[in-house]
C-alpha cells in the first residue's frame, strides 16, 4: 500500500471540511434542499443529491449550501428540491431528472434565472395560525 504524501493529506483534509460546511449552514449565495422523504428517494432523489454533489465538487462551488429534508408533501411531483437564494423567495422544482437538475444548478443556483419549466412554484408555503 502506498504512502500518503502531504498533498493527498492535503486534499482529505479540504473534502472533509467541504462536507463539514454544508452541514453546519454557514453564509452561502444559495441553498438547494433535496426532498429526501420515502416517496422522493423511490422516485429518484439520492441520485438528484448525488448530481448536485458532483456540480459542485467539479466545478469547486464552496458557497452553495446543499442539505436535505423530508417528505414536501407531493409525492406524485417528486424527485423535487427547492432553491432559496439571498434575498430572493425559495422556488419549488418538481419531477427532476439529472439533466433536469444540472440545468437548474447552472442557471438558477448559479446565475439567478428561474428555469419555468421545471418549477412548481415561488414563495413559502406558510401559514398563520394565530
Amino acid at each position: 500500500m502506498p504512502k500518503l504524501t502531504l498533498d493527498d493529506l492535503k486534499k482529505l483534509r479540504e473534502k472533509a471540511r467541504r462536507t463539514t460546511v454544508l452541514r453546519e449552514g454557514g453564509d452561502f449565495r444559495a441553498k438547494v434542499t433535496v426532498h429526501m422523504g420515502t416517496c422522493g428517494i423511490a422516485a429518484g432523489a439520492r441520485t438528484i443529491m448525488n448530481t448536485f454533489m458532483t456540480e459542485i465538487e467539479e466545478k469547486d462551488i464552496r458557497d452553495v449550501l446543499l442539505t436535505n429534508s423530508g417528505c414536501a408533501g407531493l409525492c406524485s411531483k417528486e424527485p423535487m428540491i427547492t432553491v432559496e437564494l439571498q434575498g430572493q423567495a425559495p422556488v419549488k422544482y418538481i419531477e427532476l431528472t439529472p439533466e433536469k437538475a444540472k440545468d437548474i444548478f447552472d442557471k438558477h443556483v448559479l446565475n439567478g434565472q428561474i428555469v419555468q419549466d421545471y418549477a412548481l412554484g415561488i414563495g413559502s408555503e406558510k401559514t398563520d395560525v394565530s
